[in-house]
């Protein structure tokens, strides 16, 4: 057999869909399958971008501008001029295939072979596979969820940072958790930022669902951060556009911007068809995200209280995103993720869980808890949460 790198061979599954032939297998029985491990919304895309689709009248799909096509550039200039960032004119948008090139994008620039991210974790389990394959450490800041995975005392961030630091990373509303980032901790990881001279990556994803009337503030409200911030932005969530494969870099670095064009060069395009679907869900009328904003709140307010209504469950209460990660009363959540979908039924119906280990660089955290995605209606999400308790109460039993 030839060789492997060993790159790839350290390569992590993804938590998110390592148990998919598993669910498969579940569906092939005849049952059900509550699908609450996966950040897929079921909101229906916005009618601007549907109707474009459909009449597109092009003869030729040639490449696209490596930075991006103008006008979708110049549209979110324009969309974040409405969020107060005025001074950002459209050469300061790379256009990605998916936030996840955003960030890949990003790491390279900044990172050799052997260089440091400092990342709080539970952190979104596909940075760990971006850093493997560039050869970057990811060095945990470890939040607990005790305290609702609130950002760790500052001096934990100085404590880790060594000449081979080029960045911290967050996500701001976070994913896995929905946990908010307030301006005083911004301000904090800011001032260290400043301190050390390294960059503050703030993927920014899911601004747009925040809850409880809480404001949402981006790492580019500071001024000083000018040279030291970038922001990963997508329409994936905000627009319930994950297919078309569609984000962008938001950076007033403009050394940063040349390198990363040289990255979205040497890939030749970002998609033609993601960018014009993507313009025109900015067309969308303001209401479309309010109202999809009340309905993941809704959901949110339903999934909390059936889940802590369950012995032994302790569910935070996410302020963003649509994300929860969330305690069982079990030693091993992924078994029980996995023998929910190999072994249980409950009303010809079973539940698909994230298992919540892949969100941490130490595989002996987050052994007992699992990351939930309330993307689903409410009535699923109800008899989602009542499969869970008859699971638990039967897997139990057995142990």
């Amino acid at each position: 057999m030839p060789k492997f790198s060993s790159r790839g061979l350290n390569m992590p599954e993804s938590p998110i869909r390592k148990l998919a032939p598993y669910a498969v297998k579940a569906k092939e029985k005849g049952l059900h399958v509550y699908h609450l491990n996966i950040g897929q919304p079921d909101i229906k895309s916005p009618q601007t971008s549907i109707d474009v689709l459909k009449n597109i009248d092009i003869d030729i799909y040639a490449y696209t501008p490596s930075e991006g096509k103008f006008d979708y550039r110049e549209t979110l200039k324009d969309y974040y001029h409405s969020l107060g960032f005025n001074d950002l004119t459209r050469d300061n948008f790379i256009i990605t295939n998916g936030g996840s090139e955003a960030l890949s994008f990003s790491l390279s620039c900044l990172c050799d072979q052997g260089d440091e991210i400092i990342v709080p974790e539970p952190f979104y389990a596909n940075y760990y596979s971006f850093a493997e394959s560039i050869g970057v450490t990811i060095v945990p800041i470890v939040s607990t969820i005790d305290t609702g995975f609130s950002l760790p005392d500052i001096e934990k961030f100085e404590e880790v940072i060594t000449p081979k630091t080029r960045a911290i990373l967050i996500t701001n509303p976070s994913n896995p958790t929905g946990y908010l980032y307030s301006r005083e901790e911004l301000q904090k990881l800011a001032d260290i930022a400043i301190k050390h001279d390294i960059f503050l990556i703030s993927d920014e994803v899911y601004r747009e669902y925040v809850y409880d009337g809480l404001p949402f503030h981006s790492v580019l409200d500071f001024p000083e951060l000018k040279d030291n911030v970038i922001v990963v932005d997508s329409e994936s969530k905000r627009y319930s556009l994950c297919g078309i494969r569609c984000g962008f870099l938001v950076t007033r670095n403009t050394k940063f911007l040349e390198i990363a064009l040289k990255f979205a060069q040497a890939r030749l395009s970002p998609s033609l068809i993601g960018q014009i679907i993507a313009n025109a869900a900015h067309k969308q009328p303001l209401s479309y995200i309010e109202n999809v904003r009340k309905e993941y709140s809704e959901r949110r307010d339903l999934l909390v209280k059936l889940l802590n209504e369950i012995p032994g469950v302790i569910c935070p209460n996410p302020k963003g995103s649509f994300y929860c990660t969330v305690e069982l009363p079990v030693d091993n959540a992924e078994d029980f993720c996995l023998w929910m979908l190999k072994d249980f039924e409950y009303e010809n119906g079973t539940v698909m869980l994230t298992p919540a280990q892949g969100f941490y660089s130490n595989q002996e955290h987050g052994k007992k808890q699992v990351r939930l995605a309330y993307v689903i209606n409410k009535d699923d999400i109800a008899q989602s949460i009542k499969i869970i308790k008859k699971g638990l109460e039967k897997y139990n039993s057995l142990q």
